[in-house]
């Protein structure tokens, strides 16, 4: 059970923040970054939620981006978290398969209605669209990040945290696709590409 009494501690005044380990570590450490990066992609899926969560087409949407939320402090109790062989006193939460699989579902399930893309899409379209495309690329920016830390630092990264951020990318950027095409009327056995705002190569050079 987590219980927040006080808001400010001052213990973080020296530029330093806690694992979940008690291990204090500075504020710039990419461990520290990478959790903090997967806080913004939920903050980011919040303002997308203003947007699915009023329109009744996407509410499938938002019922997986609700439970993708709460996924996410999972995650980054997760990553704030190193294994360091030692008992904690408790067991640390982590990411598990089951997580990723139903992403993947999600996936195949949103995905099932979409012609294949002949072309890139840009970001754009329609507010819960364009806003999930924020959150797909923030969502990148913490994979990237979590990557390195277990690549180049050689630290614990479980690797089933890493999938999570992967899939979750992918399937932010099927429901952007799915948010523009509804917004579109084609529905789910639309037209090829409908809604979809593509990218034209070199088109800024006429």
């Amino acid at each position: 059970m987590v219980v927040l009494n006080r808001i400010y501690t001052r213990t973080g005044d020296d530029g330093t923040t806690a694992l979940g380990t008690g291990e204090r570590r500075p504020k710039y450490d990419l461990r520290v970054a990478a959790y903090g990066t997967v806080d913004e992609t939920n903050a980011v899926i919040g303002v997308a939620r203003l947007h699915t969560g009023a329109d009744p087409a996407l509410a499938d949407i938002d019922a997986a981006l609700a439970r993708i939320q709460n996924d996410l402090f999972d995650l980054g109790a997760d990553l704030a978290t190193p294994e360091t062989g030692e008992d904690l006193g408790y067991t640390p939460l982590r990411i598990v398969a089951a997580q990723v699989d139903k992403l993947e579902r999600d996936i195949d399930t949103l995905n099932a209605g979409l012609k294949p893309l002949r072309s890139f899409v840009l970001p754009a379209g329609t507010p819960a669209a364009a806003h999930l495309h924020v959150a797909r690329t923030v969502c990148r920016r913490a994979e990237r990040m979590a990557v390195e830390l277990s690549a180049t630092l050689g630290e614990f990264v479980a690797p089933e945290a890493v999938k999570y951020l992967n899939r979750l990318s992918d399937l932010l950027f099927v429901m952007s696709r799915l948010a523009n095409a509804r917004a579109a009327g084609e529905g789910e056995a639309g037209q090829e590409n409908a809604g979809d705002v593509l990218w034209v190569p070199a088109a800024g050079r006429e």
